[in-house]
């Protein structure tokens, strides 16, 4: 069964793409690193792993991929650090922990995994500490909170979770520092925000929450600076944006939101320099790109978007130094890849892409790691 679909198949299951940084290295010493892709394919209970040519942005299946996960995975979620990935089941109701070999990119289930979580999960999000892993889950409208083990990954829920969101919440994004986190909730139209204690993990809603947004929002980004915030709305086909109040996490509209999309508006991701928004569309089966005012948040279409995808991308991510995005098209099961221009944030298809990719696609995660 294909997950991200219109509000007449009964649910859009779209989430935002986290991207993990690696760090650099001090003095005279040059850190080397090593680039990943991993695809949550949602018909095959499976994640695709693939090396991320560093120079083209081609990608090649990592050995022993695919790698078996729970049932119908829907999300994918790496840590900052790039040692762990977390995948969201929607029909196990759980989340597969695995460890990740930095040399080889291959995954190894974890001890315990997977993890009870709500009814159906579909997305996971991790803080910029890699303390707290937080699952929005679709059916049961909640938020699942779980501490990391820094060590081995493991998952333990934490006091209090799950955290009560609005009905049908299907994506979920942290804001950089830590501090707020925000739920698109599907069947309200509207943003659950929270606040995070930083020592327990706990949720607790902000005033003036939930905030309006478009026609069943699917997908939440936040930009680097934790300035601004994206929500795509699957059936009015636009993108509200939004300022975020540094002290409050409080969400206030910008002038001109909504943006205009395309009907099917699925997953948002913005580059890591916030300069660009890059949306996938699931029914015209193509990329909106924006270049992002950098004072107000306002999104401006660019002239020679939308680029073409393949068939109904729901997930769509950029890497660590937003050279190249990535979308994953769950009904033609591959990946298209594009290279970024750094100058105005076009898009070139990448030599060999599409990318096969394994039974409905549906969620993609890109990842650095430090040699």
């Amino acid at each position: 069964m294909k997950i991200a679909l219109g509000r007449a198949a009964g649910l859009a299951l779209i989430a935002a793409i986290s991207v993990a940084c690696g760090s650099g290295g001090g003095g005279n010493q040059v850190t080397k690193y090593k680039y990943y892709a991993y695809v949550a394919n949602s018909t095959a209970d499976t994640v695709s792993a693939y090396t991320l040519n560093d120079t083209s942005g081609a990608l090649e299946a990592v050995a022993g991929s695919p790698f078996a996960t729970g049932e119908q995975p829907v999300y994918i979620a790496i840590d900052p650090g790039g040692k762990f990935a977390y995948v969201a089941n929607w029909l196990s109701n759980s989340v597969s922990a695995f460890s990740i070999d930095g040399a080889t990119g291959a995954l190894t289930g974890l001890a315990d995994s997977p993890f009870a979580a709500g009814a159906l999960p579909a997305a996971i999000a991790i803080d910029s500490s890699g303390k707290f892993a937080y699952v929005a889950n679709f059916v049961s409208n909640n938020i699942s909170a779980f501490s990391i083990d820094g060590a081995m990954g493991v998952l333990t829920e934490i006091a209090g979770s799950p955290f009560a969101a609005g009905d049908g919440p299907c994506s979920i994004a942290l804001d950089p520092s830590g501090r707020f986190a925000y739920v698109t909730n599907y069947y309200l139209n509207n943003v659950s925000a929270f606040s995070i204690d930083g020592n327990t993990g706990g949720l607790t809603e902000l005033a003036g929450s939930p905030f309006a947004a478009g026609l069943t929002p699917a997908s939440v980004a936040i930009d680097s600076l934790g300035k601004f915030a994206y929500v795509t709305n699957f059936d009015s086909g636009d993108v509200s944006a939004y300022a975020i109040e540094a002290a409050t996490g409080a969400l206030t509209e910008i002038a001109g939101s909504p943006f205009a999309a395309e009907n099917g508006a699925c997953s948002i991701t913005i580059d890591p320099a916030g300069k660009f928004a890059y949306v996938a569309n699931f029914y015209l089966h193509d990329i909106s790109a924006y270049a992002i005012e950098a004072a107000t948040g306002a999104l401006m279409a660019m002239a020679s978007a939308p680029f073409a995808a393949g068939n109904a991308p729901v997930s769509i991510a950029v890497d660590a130094l937003g050279r190249f995005v990535y979308a994953a098209n769950s009904q033609s099961d591959s990946v298209s890849a594009f290279s970024v221009n750094a100058m105005t944030g076009w898009l070139t298809p990448i030599n060999g892409s599409p990318f096969a990719a394994e039974g409905g696609p549906h969620s993609v995660a890109v990842v650095r790691i430090a040699q």
